[in-house]
C-alpha cells in the first residue's frame, strides 16, 4: 500500500475541455458539415470532442441556444470568448433543437417528491455515486477530474480532494469509522481517505490483470468487497491487514458491475456482460451463477430488500426484475418507457423500489410498489435543463434518496414526502 498526503482541497472551478463525438440526428452518422455550418462543427470538434461519446449531443432531447449554453457551462467555461460561445451554441441550437426522439412515459401517483441540487465546483468532472457519511455529509466521485468531493448539505459548502495520479475514481463508499473509500478505476487501486488526517492510503491490486476496480461496499465485519468490470473479477480487501483476494468470474465477459450485501453477509453481484446474478461465498469466495431467463439480459445494478428479495434492473431489455433467493422464482415487469428505457441505478427504500430510466431524455426517476405492482415516475432536473444520467443511487439515513446527473456535474437529493 502507498500513503499520500493530500495537497489540494478545492473550492474553486477548473475548466476541463470535454468532448462529445457527435452524430447528426437525422442521419445518425456525422455532424452537419456544409459551408453554412462548417465553423460551428469545427468549434464542436475543438471544444467538445474528447471526453464523452458523440451521441451525447445527438441523442439528447435538444435545446435552445440559451439552454445549450446553460448545459455546456457545467462542462467548460467559455465566458471569456463571447464570439465562440455565440457560434457554438447557435450551431447546436439550429441542428440539435428540442425533439421528442427519447421522450419518456411519465406516470402519475400519490407520492410527492422534491429535488435539492448541488453544482460541483470542478467543471467536467462527471460527478457520480453520492453517498451519505455517518456525520451527514455527502461524498461523491469526480471521475474525470481524479477527485472525490464532500458536501455539507446544511451550508452548501463543498470541498474537493485530488487523488493519486490516474486513480480516476469510479465510486465511493464509507466505513464504520467514517473514512471514505474509492475505487481507482484506471490505475488498478482501492484508496482510503482518512477523515481525520486527510491522508490517502492506496492499495494496489496484487494481479496486473486486475485493472479496473468499479463498485465497492463494506460488509458488517468491515471487509470491503468490490467488482472489477472489464477485468472480470470480484475482489475482497481486509483493511486491517491490507490483504486483497481476487476471484475470476465463472464465465468470460461476465462484466461484474453492481454489488450489494444481504443480511447474512453474502455479497451479490450484477452481470453487465451475461444474463446472470452472482452469489459470492464470503468465506471461500466461490461464485454461484443465477441465470436469468433471457440470454440478452444485462444487469447494471441490484439491491436487496428487507425481506431478502433481490431487485435488479434488466438494463438491456428495459425491465425491472426480482429474484427470490429462497424459491428461485424470477419475475420481471416492463419499465414505463419501454424496451429502450435502459434502467440503470436502483435502490429499495421502505420496501419501495426506485430506479432510473437512463435511456430517456429527460432521465426519469421511477418508483415501483411491489404490493400493487404499480409505477410512478418523474423527470429529473439538472439545473435549467434536462440531461442525464444517474449511474448509482443510494438511500440516506432518513429515507431520502441520493442521485446525480453526471452529464452536468450535479449531486441531487430526492426528498421523499
Amino acid at each position: 500500500m502507498r500513503i499520500h498526503t493530500l495537497t489540494k482541497s478545492l473550492l474553486t472551478s477548473i475548466a476541463f475541455l470535454i468532448g462529445v463525438t457527435v452524430v447528426n440526428q437525422a442521419s445518425g452518422l456525422e455532424l452537419i458539415n456544409d459551408s453554412e455550418h462548417a465553423k460551428g462543427k469545427a468549434l464542436v470538434e475543438q471544444y467538445c470532442t474528447g471526453c464523452h461519446r458523440t451521441n451525447m449531443i445527438t441523442r439528447s432531447s435538444g435545446y435552445s441556444a440559451d439552454d445549450w449554453k446553460s448545459l455546456t457551462s457545467t462542462m467548460i467555461n467559455l465566458s471569456n470568448q463571447p464570439k465562440v460561445e455565440q457560434q457554438l451554441f447557435n450551431y447546436l441550437a439550429t441542428n440539435y433543437s428540442p425533439n421528442t426522439l427519447r421522450t419518456p412515459t411519465l406516470l402519475g401517483g400519490e407520492t410527492k417528491i422534491s429535488f435539492t441540487q448541488w453544482q460541483t465546483p470542478t467543471l467536467g468532472q462527471r460527478s457520480r455515486d453520492p453517498i451519505e457519511a455517518a456525520d451527514g455529509t455527502i461524498w461523491w466521485a469526480g471521475q474525470r477530474a481524479n477527485l472525490i468531493g464532500q458536501i455539507n448539505p446544511n451550508t452548501g459548502e463543498m470541498k474537493e480532494y485530488f487523488l493519486p495520479e490516474n486513480a480516476m475514481p469510479h465510486s465511493v463508499t464509507t466505513d464504520k469509522a467514517g473514512n471514505i473509500w474509492y475505487t481507482g478505476n484506471k490505475n488498478g487501486s482501492v484508496g482510503k481517505l482518512d477523515i481525520q488526517t486527510k491522508k490517502i492510503t492506496e492499495y494496489k491490486m496484487p494481479d496486473e490483470q486486475a485493472k479496473d476496480p468499479h463498485t465497492a461496499i463494506f460488509d458488517e465485519k468491515g471487509i470491503l468487497w468490490f467488482t472489477l468490470q472489464h477485468s472480470n473479477m470480484i475482489g475482497r480487501l481486509d483493511p486491517i491487514t491490507g490483504e486483497i483476494k481476487l476471484v475470476t468470474m465463472n464465465a468470460p465477459r461476465s462484466k461484474p458491475y453492481g454489488i450489494k450485501i444481504d443480511d447474512k453477509g453474502t455479497p451479490w453481484v450484477a452481470c453487465n456482460g451475461r444474463n446472470c446474478l452472482v452469489k459470492v461465498d464470503p468465506i471461500t469466495m466461490k461464485l454461484t451463477d443465477v441465470m436469468l431467463p433471457n440470454e440478452a439480459t444485462r444487469v447494471r445494478r441490484l439491491d436487496i430488500a428487507n425481506d431478502g428479495m433481490i431487485w435488479y434492473v434488466n438494463s438491456s431489455q428495459g425491465k425491472l426484475g426480482r429474484y427470490n433467493p429462497f424459491t428461485g422464482e424470477i419475475k420481471e415487469w416492463p419499465s414505463p418507457s419501454g424496451s429502450k428505457s435502459h434502467p440503470y441505478a436502483i435502490a429499495v427504500i421502505d420496501n419501495m423500489v426506485w430506479y432510473n430510466e437512463s435511456g430517456m431524455r429527460p432521465d426519469t426517476l421511477v418508483k415501483f410498489d411491489p404490493i400493487t405492482e404499480t409505477f410512478q415516475s418523474w423527470a429529473i432536473p439538472s439545473g435549467k435543463v434536462y440531461a442525464g444520467i444517474i449511474r448509482h443511487m443510494r438511500p440516506t439515513r432518513d429515507g431520502d434518496l441520493l442521485i446525480h446527473q453526471s452529464s452536468t456535474n450535479k449531486i441531487i437529493r430526492v426528498n421523499i414526502e
